[in-house]
């Protein structure tokens, strides 16, 4: 039977100085006007349209994503967060997360985020290579990216996490290492380390740049991974490292939890449990102009905001929990399965018994999770629900 899970809280702010070239999320880039307060007016009016979608559950984490979340001002983050507050409610442990980009812009903010609520910051720096900036499209360089750390840790905060890419254009393993060298020398709390990929609809989709042969790809994986667990850095997600607190909104949505998503194309996922119990995913209108004037337009849903509505089946649901369960490294208890999608653990098979078989997946009774060698075929383990 579906029981809820726990609650989280997605905001989006769509707006970047510039759009990076492999960046394929809803980010555009900011006109000399920035719309801060009508934007931060519609957030809240969207927020208290799904307010009862909480089900008279307290928020366990809120992530500000983007975009650049720190093109606002804090005023405007401490208003949204009032509201948020003032709607849902916050667990006495809530963690805050606040997307901000290297560059003496943001970091003058950064104690006034703190000030606001905020008590995480994760910190785009994607390289310390000034060479390997430039070719993403960045706008800051590796000595912005090393000062911004040092300014949010004066600014008090003791929660940070470093994004950081590999499999750069012309990157060496050398390279590649020596970033995640300098990320460990500054001490973060959580580093989340991935690949490069090109998606469709970016710049560098339509003109590949040339990127590191799949040998050396695979040199650097392993020998950053190795780097990173001899400092005490744990692998508990493909590409998040805690040697801190988790990401525990990330590990919310890894674990099939709930979410709002409040902004333009934010996305969420609630459970609505009950005789008829179902999981449905909700999102919002995607182009920022189009979320400013929802309210204005004749609404297709209760909320005006919403663009989109999908009922997960339970035809749909083995995959969309496994989609997020099996990146992690520990999977997640066989009771999340049942209680989080309404399904019998037998809705896994026969696929579970195909993939045990052949030695990558855990029995299902211990636990829902990838073995190691499952986590380096997680595309064909996923592959047996599609």
């Amino acid at each position: 039977m579906l029981t809820l899970p726990p609650l989280s809280l997605y905001i989006h702010i769509p707006w970047c100085i510039r759009k990076c070239p492999y960046c394929d999320f809803n980010s555009h880039q900011r006109t000399d006007n920035l719309p801060e307060a009508d934007y931060v007016t519609a957030l809240c009016d969207d927020l208290q349209a799904d307010a009862h979608l909480a089900q008279s559950r307290r928020l366990s984490s809120i992530f500000f994503g983007g975009g650049t979340p720190s093109l606002f001002s804090a005023a405007a983050i401490d208003r949204i967060l009032q509201q948020v507050e003032a709607q849902l409610g916050f667990t006495n442990d809530i963690e805050i997360t606040l997307e901000a980009n290297p560059g003496t812009f943001e970091q003058a903010r950064f104690a006034d985020y703190r000030a606001a609520g905020v008590n995480r910051l994760s910190i785009g720096v994607q390289s310390f290579a000034d060479a390997q900036l430039e070719a993403l499209g960045r706008i800051h360089n590796g000595e912005a990216a090393r000062q911004a750390v040092t300014m949010a840790r004066r600014a008090g905060f003791d929660n940070l996490n470093l994004d950081i890419m590999h499999g750069l254009p012309g990157q060496t393993l050398e390279g590649a290492l020596a970033d995640v060298q300098q990320a460990l020398a500054l001490e973060p709390e959580h580093l989340s380390w991935y690949q490069l990929s090109l998606e469709p609809n970016t710049v560098f989709y339509n003109n590949p740049p040339v990127l590191p042969v799949e040998d050396t790809l695979v040199d650097i994986q392993d020998a950053g991974h190795e780097l990173l667990q001899t400092a005490g850095f744990q692998r508990y997600e493909v590409s998040a490292y805690a040697r801190g607190p988790r990401a525990r909104h990330n590990l919310n949505y890894w674990e099939f939890g709930d979410y709002l998503g409040i902004g333009a194309g934010a996305h969420g996922k609630i459970t609505l449990p009950g005789a008829e119990g179902e999981v449905v995913r909700e999102w919002k209108t995607r182009l920022p102009e189009h979320y400013l004037a929802a309210a204005d337009k004749p609404p297709r849903f209760a909320n005006p905001y919403t663009a989109g509505r999908q009922l997960l089946t339970a035809e749909a649901l083995p995959l969309e929990f496994m989609l997020n369960a099996l990146r992690l490294a520990d999977g997640c208890p066989p009771d999340y399965f049942t209680s989080r999608t309404g399904l019998s653990l037998e809705a896994l098979e026969p696929q579970w018994q195909r993939l045990q078989a052949r030695g990558l997946v855990y029995p299902k009774q211990q636990h829902l999770g990838a073995t190691e060698l499952g986590q380096r075929f997680l595309n064909d383990v996923l592959g047996e629900w599609l």
